[in-house]
């Protein structure tokens, strides 16, 4: 018998109602207690619980005390993690904070020393890990199919950020800025590929084209929208990000290259295609080798993200039972909320911007 899971869930906006859809698909996994401050937010969660009727909380506090829960979800606003997680640390409950782990490095952390002081599992969501064809990638190239590697490229042309209750992920006080909300991903992914920590971060970026005419309260958004980051990391390897939010008609979303002194190892979202490129003599017929990742088809109906919440819920759920590691720490989290901040920073005092700087 599958040992069950009670989930409880902080924030039931957009990424909380696509985290119920994937516990759902978890053997053994039961939706116990929702929180959410928002009544409006509540009611969204109804169209993803299906026949699940949890108990209803409008607080994190309210949850933590009466909620009968063995994990819990932060998916709440970025600048409410420490708050939030503040009362959940005095229950013995696993817990998966999505990212960015906080808005701060003081705030992340001071999640970190909690985390690490307890025994339950804490877990950093961190999605873009779990999609299939960029865990394949990830294996490819630490298996040696590029030989040394020694350059990572990303690239996400994407669509401007959506509207969330209250406006918030309008304003970098509330974000900790693009390069920490969106980017912190990349830069998880970054130090998984080179299995190295970044030492240096240089970025140049603005926000030229999305939310350039909205006001809030008279004040206008301050998030960038499109960057060019590059970190360099301890080994020598250097890894480049390439964003762009207004440029949503793009065939691919993702694309992940890794180089090194044999190969060059492409991955492709969508359609989950991994390209292998060797290298071959001057003028010699290329060789080049594809593959398609498949996904399972209900874990892409159930979110966003190319079957990766799925995943990750699966990896999360061998944790909290006792029956697997935690993936993506506490402490992971915390570094790649640096390279983000180290970005912010570098953006705009342009200049590039050491790690020791920071933590």
């Amino acid at each position: 018998m599958t040992q069950t899971i009670r989930y409880g869930l902080v924030g039931t906006g957009m990424m909380g109602c696509e985290h119920i859809r994937n516990i759902r698909l978890i053997p053994g996994a039961r939706i116990t207690a929702i929180a959410d401050p928002v009544e409006a937010s509540l009611d969204w969660a109804d169209a993803s619980l299906g026949d699940q009727r949890p108990a209803r909380f409008r607080s994190a506090e309210d949850l933590a005390e009466k909620g009968e829960i063995d994990a819990v979800i932060v998916s709440s606003p970025n600048y409410t993690h420490r708050d939030v997680l503040a009362p959940l640390f005095e229950r013995d409950v696993a817990i998966l904070c999505e990212k960015p782990l906080a808005t701060t490095i003081p705030d992340a952390s001071w999640i970190v020393e909690q985390a690490e002081r307890r025994s339950a599992p804490f877990w950093t969501g961190m999605e873009y890990r779990y999609m299939p064809p960029v865990a394949r990638f990830v294996e490819q190239v630490h298996g040696g199919r590029v030989g040394k590697l020694h350059m990572v490229s990303m690239r996400e042309h994407r669509f401007p950020f959506l509207v969330k209750v209250g406006d918030w992920n309008r304003f970098a006080r509330n974000t900790g800025g693009t390069m920490v909300e969106k980017c912190c991903h990349f830069f998880d992914l970054m130090r998984l590929i080179t299995r190295s920590e970044a030492v240096r971060v240089y970025c140049s970026g603005a926000m030229d084209v999305n939310h350039v005419d909205e006001r809030y309260g008279g004040e206008q958004p301050d998030i960038i929208d499109n960057s060019y980051t590059v970190v360099d990391f301890a080994d020598g390897t250097r890894a480049l990000l390439d964003l762009c939010m207004f440029a949503e008609g793009a065939e691919h979303q993702e694309e992940i290259s890794a180089t090194g002194d044999e190969a060059r190892l492409d991955v492709l979202i969508p359609p989950g295609e991994l390209v292998w490129s060797p290298r071959v003599p001057l003028r010699a017929p290329k060789r080049v080798e594809r593959e398609l990742v498949a996904v399972d088809e209900a874990a892409m109906a159930a979110g966003s993200h190319h079957g990766a919440t799925f995943h990750q819920h699966e990896a999360f759920a061998r944790a909290v039972r006792g029956e697997g590691p935690i993936e993506v720490t506490a402490r992971d989290g915390l570094l790649a909320v640096a390279i983000g901040v180290a970005a912010e920073i570098s953006a705009r005092e342009q200049r590039a911007v050491e790690l020791k700087e920071l933590i």
